[in-house]
């Protein structure tokens, strides 16, 4: 069994929601990513997204296009996430997705990508700039070797799409909590519940949520109506703004366990 499916199957027998932090890879190296990835583990993240940095994240916000810059110049490359993936397997069991633009994969070959990601330990990708009916070939790549490709699901998509998007994804949906790119914002969309819940008639996925969560408290609101809650840009600001000092390392895995005990409830809405 794919390990988000493993994952997702205990959160549910335990009624707790899934957290996934967010974090740039070679922010500010890959050494330091490894160290802040089981950090994570061992403050209670759920699954890890692991960004891939690109130097034309359309998807994002200035807070995780100045970490691609920052890991771009300190020299990270696909190959080498990878590596540090494969170094960092031994000592961690989370589900680990990448989160990549086409182009760095399209370039490193669908095929070989998908081989050498699962072979280091990757269980999920998720791309954003490539919607799943331009996805066939990395679709079928990453089937053959049990990598899922999870897509996202927009407030805007219109129910023929959620179906298309749902047919095509694996492991769960990726719901994008707002209109526009990543980057806290100050309260939960006021149609997150309504957007759910019409995704939910077309899926039986586990459905997650990102984009504009930055709070425990908006994680507390969100964990009451999703299966899960991405905090990537949050996350990634306090790394901006500690960086170089030495309790680093402590105060995200400080910052990750709030948001850990915020996702401790029981929903509301059934589900």
């Amino acid at each position: 069994m794919n390990r988000i499916d493993e994952r997702f199957r205990r959160l549910r027998e335990s009624g707790e929601r899934a957290l996934m932090p967010y974090l740039t890879a070679g922010d500010p190296d890959l050494a330091t990513t490894r160290s802040l990835i089981l950090e994570c583990e061992r403050r209670g993240a759920d699954l890890i997204e692991i960004g891939v940095p690109f130097s034309d994240p359309l998807a994002d916000g200035v807070t995780i296009q100045r970490a691609s810059q920052r890991a771009l110049r300190g020299g990270t490359t696909l190959a080498g996430i990878i590596e540090m993936v494969a170094d960092l397997r031994t000592d961690c069991r989370l589900p680990l997705l990448l989160m990549s633009y086409v182009n760095p994969i399209f370039h490193f070959g669908y095929t070989r990508f998908a081989k050498e990601a699962v072979a280091a330990g990757i269980d999920g990708l998720i791309v954003p700039d490539l919607p799943p009916d331009e996805a066939t070939e990395l679709i079928e790549a990453a089937g053959a070797y049990d990598l899922y490709t999870i897509f996202l699901i927009a407030p805007t998509s219109p129910p023929e799409r959620i179906r298309t998007i749902s047919a095509a994804s694996k492991g769960f949906i990726y719901y994008v909590s707002l209109r526009g790119v990543t980057g806290a914002r100050s309260r939960v969309s006021d149609d997150l519940e309504t957007g759910l819940r019409i995704i939910r008639r077309e899926t039986g996925l586990p459905l997650a949520v990102g984009f504009g969560i930055s709070t425990p408290e908006q994680v507390r609101v969100v964990a009451t109506m999703a299966d899960g809650v991405i905090v990537g840009s949050a996350i990634v600001s306090l790394l901006e703004q500690t960086s170089g000092q030495p309790d680093q390392l402590q105060r995200v895995g400080e910052f990750v366990a709030s948001l850990k005990a915020a996702t401790r409830i029981k929903a509301v809405s059934g589900q």
